[in-house]
């Protein structure tokens, strides 16, 4: 009952969001909160390090602007384009990558992801360092102009609830279930007659698919596609967005990825604010100094509180279930 009430409550707070705060910027948090969403049930629930997530996120952006751009597909077509290249790329990616555990499952994931970038870089369709510009919104199934930023948030809004009702449904199902098994004692569920790898992959490629489901929507969204999300650093930040919000908890990677993409896009703002206030000039420098501080955030997140904020939350105030 108490999950349904929280639930209800992110709901109501997502329809009401875009009264408030500029609805493309909430467009964007609920993008990368869905890219964390994808990623957590990976790590989070089957207890696998992907460093390789940018290539989903980043590939599936391509494939979409592409197809939206260049085919002049429809925005429905272009975000399931999305989704499907970022399903055939993870499935490419875990049946190499799963055959290895640890350290060496997440440098595959990294070298195989960075090998996408460098195509991508060189590629003729994307643009290479100046990325695809001009990718048109278009319209709905035909019938929604999705020109107009209100329409078009419910429309990720959507997508996203959908998102996150997928992996919610997932994890509690007997399939998520194996998955935590793994997870926990991978020999025990080896002995129990589970086919590991299977599941490993099936749970890679779902994350995957999730992924490149949030790349193709925040495509559409902004109207452009860089190298930045194919880049390794873009999975190292989902990283940080998962950990920060709560490892293995449903609503962490969102509250993880809200605070991450907060921090990235409003700290030049912050910081001109502060040094108004305190008249010390450092503060309008901030803007330039956000590497220094998520990392900060990070070493911090590891030394002080491991299970992030949801996690530590749950911790602290013991209760049936896992928001």
């Amino acid at each position: 009952m108490g999950k349904t009430i929280v639930f209800a409550l992110l709901l109501l707070g997502g329809l009401l969001a875009p009264m408030v705060v500029y609805p493309v910027f909430m467009m964007k948090l609920l993008c990368f909160a869905l890219f964390a969403c994808a990623f957590n049930l990976l790590i989070g629930y089957t207890g696998l390090l992907s460093f390789g997530h940018a290539a989903f996120l980043g590939g599936a952006g391509y494939t979409a602007g592409y197809v939206l751009r260049d085919l002049g597909w429809s925005p429905e077509w272009g975000i399931l384009s999305g989704t499907l290249f970022g399903a055939l790329m993870a499935g490419l990616m875990g049946s190499l990558a799963i055959r290895r555990q640890g350290i060496y499952f997440t440098m595959i994931t990294l070298a195989l992801s960075q090998m996408l970038y460098f195509l991508f870089l060189q590629a003729p369709f994307t643009g290479g360092e100046d990325g695809l510009q001009g990718i048109p919104r278009g319209a709905l199934f035909g019938v929604l102009d999705l020109k107009n930023d209100l329409s078009m948030y419910y429309v990720v809004l959507a997508i996203f609830v959908f998102g996150f009702w997928l992996i919610h449904r997932t994890i509690h199902s007997p399939f998520g279930q194996v998955l935590s098994a793994i997870k926990e004692n991978e020999p025990r569920a080896v002995s129990l007659g589970y086919d590991v790898n299977r599941y490993k992959l099936l749970a890679f490629v779902l994350s995957g698919a999730l992924a490149g489901m949030a790349g193709a929507t925040k495509v559409l969204v902004l109207g452009f596609e860089t190298l930045t999300d194919v880049h390794w650093s873009m999975s190292g930040l989902v990283v940080l967005m998962t950990l920060v919000g709560g490892l293995g908890t449903v609503i962490g990677p969102i509250l993880g990825a809200f605070f991450i993409t907060i921090l990235e896009n409003k700290m030049g703002e912050m910081g001109a604010m502060l040094q108004s206030m305190t008249g010390i000039e450092w503060f309008a420098s901030l803007g330039e100094s956000v590497t220094i501080v998520t990392g900060l955030i990070f070493v911090i997140c590891v030394l002080l509180f491991r299970r992030g904020i949801v996690g530590e939350l749950l911790h602290r105030l013991p209760q049936k279930g896992n928001p």
